[in-house]
C-alpha cells in the first residue's frame, strides 16, 4: 500500500490508478495524515444468463391451496 501527499497525487495521477488497477491500493494524505484511500473496483464476477437457475426450483402442486387454519376465512 503506497502513502502518497496530495502534491505528489496531482503530479502523478495517472501512474497512480494504473498502480490502482493492477490491485494496490493507495493512500492519499494531507500534512502527512491519511485522509483518503484509492482502491481498485473488482467488477461484477461474469454475466447473469437468464433461466440458469431452471430445474433447480420446484413448486407444489398445492403451494396456493389454502391452509387449514384459514378455512373460516375464505369463501
Amino acid at each position: 500500500m503506497g502513502h502518497y501527499n496530495i502534491h505528489e497525487v496531482k503530479a502523478q495521477l495517472s501512474a497512480l490508478i494504473q498502480k490502482v488497477m493492477l490491485g494496490e491500493e493507495i493512500i492519499i494524505a494531507k500534512d502527512n495524515k491519511p485522509v483518503a484511500k484509492l482502491v481498485p473496483l473488482h467488477p461484477i464476477q461474469g454475466q447473469r444468463k437468464p433461466g440458469s437457475a431452471k430445474g433447480l426450483v420446484w413448486t407444489a402442486p398445492d403451494f396456493d391451496a389454502p391452509l387449514d387454519e384459514f378455512k373460516d376465512y375464505s369463501r
